[in-house]
């Protein structure tokens, strides 16, 4: 069934990016700020980190698929987050074979999945035109509210994926009296 609700609940994600912006107070949206939503990535990672075993990448293939619709969705260049969001996520796919699963790894896996993710679309955006921020400004102005905010998102449904997400790994990948 979960083969049913991830993609369910990454569709809900990028739907809600798009008026993430209406939830934020005035003075933050009109403010000199900017925050992007990464709600689909952070989502992709837990997927990775509580769902995908070692050797499945259900979370890559994933990536590829919505960073694709994001790209369609809401910016003017393909491929950009359909390259960048599988990239990330396959990395943190990496380290998490690396690392125990526990909440604190998770935490840091995220921010480093939205730093890196942002990162590489501010170059690939610089590197063809689309903005001219300096990097100094990108960092104070877009990168460090990006990643408070999505740290934040991801503290609210945290304990709410995570045991769903262990289970229907579960439920799915446990092969122990199927043929």
């Amino acid at each position: 069934m979960a083969k049913f609700y991830l993609p369910f609940f990454l569709l809900l994600l990028l739907v809600l990016e798009g008026v993430a912006v209406d939830f934020l107070p005035n003075s933050l949206v009109t403010g000199r700020w900017m925050i992007a939503a990464h709600w689909v990535l952070l989502y992709l990672v837990l997927i990775s980190i509580f769902y995908d075993l070692e050797n499945t990448y259900v979370s890559v293939l994933y990536a590829i698929v919505f960073g694709l619709m994001i790209d369609i969705v809401y910016t003017s260049v393909l491929g950009v987050y359909m390259f960048i969001y599988p990239l990330v996520v396959y990395g943190i796919h990496g380290l998490k074979k690396l690392l125990h699963t526990n909440f604190l790894v998770a935490l840091v896996l995220s921010a480093l999945a939205v730093a890196l993710a942002d990162t590489g679309i501010y170059i690939v955006y610089s590197f063809i035109g689309l903005t001219e921020l300096p990097w100094q400004d990108y960092f104070y102005i877009r990168l460090i509210p990006t990643l408070l905010a999505n740290v934040l998102f991801l503290l609210l449904i945290y304990p709410l994926t995570k045991p769903k997400l262990v289970k229907w790994s579960t439920e799915r990948f446990n092969t122990s009296g199927k043929l």
